[in-house]
């Protein structure tokens, strides 16, 4: 016997989309951006307690930090040398004119100094480190992450947060300090030259007129704001770089944002810490 209800016609309530089914409102979506970016933020505060608690843990990796210094700082001087003779130029220039304009030429010197020191030599060492470096570890972790060699260094019983994160986050808040102070000297040895070349002027009466009535407290604090920068560097570079999931093109996205979210981040700390350091060194 035929069951007569397979053959009776579907009820026109079944018919209709289940209340579950319903697009979800748009105001659901305008909150996924904020959701994920306050997602990232917690994921990142936990990713840096975990480096952290194992970076003061023994056994140090003493021989990795060292080459990590290496990678970091030396081979990142030549180009960050480059930036900083190439600034200071350019400010010889704009400065000479603008201040001829204004009958204050005397103050050229002080302006170059003062401008290299205190704001361009640190800015753009922090921005140049993060275009080498943030790429370089971001795409070196990425690559390792979807070879699961991470996870072959985690079996073996090596933390990989010690190993791979805490050893470059310290080499960049290690290096930053140095580079922005070889980028200051060839900042302000080639703005010499391009006053001398314009107009007869010893290095010496450059280096005492640029640094006549300047402290240590003009100098000290924006060189030791960017270790901020090399932490901020460090710190996102290694996060994207040990989350990336998708194979070679995941790499590609991990070395992309690391570079695109460390120099952001280094600028909006930037204005935060010049701020600080107007307060505290008036």
């Amino acid at each position: 016997m035929i069951d007569r209800t397979l053959n009776a016609p579907a009820d026109a309530a079944t018919l209709l989309p289940s209340p579950l089914t319903e697009p979800a409102p748009a105001t659901v979506s305008t909150k996924g951006p904020i959701n994920h970016f306050l997602e990232w933020f917690g994921d990142i505060g936990i990713f840096f307690w975990q480096v952290v608690r194992a970076a003061v843990t023994p056994p140090f990796e003493f021989r990795e930090l060292f080459r990590q210094l290496d990678e970091i700082g030396s081979k990142s001087l030549p180009l960050v040398a480059l930036a900083g003779a190439a600034t200071g130029i350019v400010l010889s220039m704009e400065a000479r004119y603008s201040l001829t304009r204004f009958g204050a030429k005397s103050l050229l010197p002080a302006a170059i100094v003062f401008s290299i020191i205190h704001e361009t030599g640190p800015i753009i060492t922090g921005l140049v480190v993060s275009g080498r470096v943030g790429a370089g570890i971001g795409a070196e972790l990425a690559s390792m992450k979807v070879t699961e060699q991470i996870d072959a260094i985690e079996a073996s019983a090596v933390n990989p947060y010690r190993l791979l994160a805490a050893t470059r986050i310290l080499a960049c808040i290690l290096m930053l300090p140095l580079l922005t102070l070889a980028a200051d000297f060839s900042g302000l040895i080639m703005g010499w030259v391009a006053q001398a070349a314009v107009e007869p002027l010893s290095l010496h009466q450059f280096i005492s007129s640029g640094f006549k009535g300047a402290g240590f407290s003009d100098f000290l604090p924006p060189t030791f704001k960017t270790m901020v920068f090399g932490l901020i560097i460090g710190l996102i570079a290694c996060f994207q770089g040990m989350r990336t999931q998708g194979g070679a093109a995941g790499v590609g996205r991990a070395a992309t944002s690391s570079v695109v979210l460390s120099s952001l981040f280094v600028i909006l700390a930037d204005v935060v810490l010049v701020k600080i350091i107007l307060i505290f060194f008036p």
